[in-house]
């Protein structure tokens, strides 16, 4: 009975010793990398305190989506189609990442864009910016 008890007051101690340590600054944070490329899906911001999204219209019809390609090594490809010349020309621009916390930065041809995670799953990245805009990618 004594080492039940011993035990169960151990095992008390280690709990609240973990909850004690936790850190704050993680709050809400997803772990979920997010690397991987992700097609542009849909687009919009907050009206009247609700979301909007529609279909993205940058998506050229009959071509592949447009893309971000986040890589390992922290380097990102932007990939556009565009028919203006060409049917479904392909327009890239690579650059860098970096996640910190639930915001992701991208930096592409000089500009550097910093936007809030909203949602990421294996299937779903949502991004908004400082604007409010909102981009839902899905993965490839």
């Amino acid at each position: 009975m004594k080492n039940r008890s011993l035990l169960f007051a151990f095992a008390l101690t280690i709990g609240l010793f973990a909850t004690s340590c936790s850190d704050d600054d993680n709050d809400g944070e997803t772990l979920l990398p997010v690397i991987g490329k992700w097609n542009v899906a849909q687009v919009g911001t907050v009206i009247s305190g609700q979301e909007v999204l529609i279909d993205a219209p940058q998506n050229e019809p009959g071509c592949n989506k447009d893309y971000l390609d986040l890589k390992i090594d922290n380097d990102v490809n932007q990939g556009e189609y565009d028919s203006t010349d060409t049917p479904c020309a392909l327009i890239t621009e690579t650059g860098t990442y970096s996640r910190s916390h639930n915001n992701l930065t991208t930096t592409i041809d000089g500009v550097t864009k910093t936007q809030d995670i909203m949602n990421l799953t294996l299937s779903e990245l949502k991004v908004r910016d400082a604007a409010g805009f909102i981009t839902v990618y899905e993965k490839d």
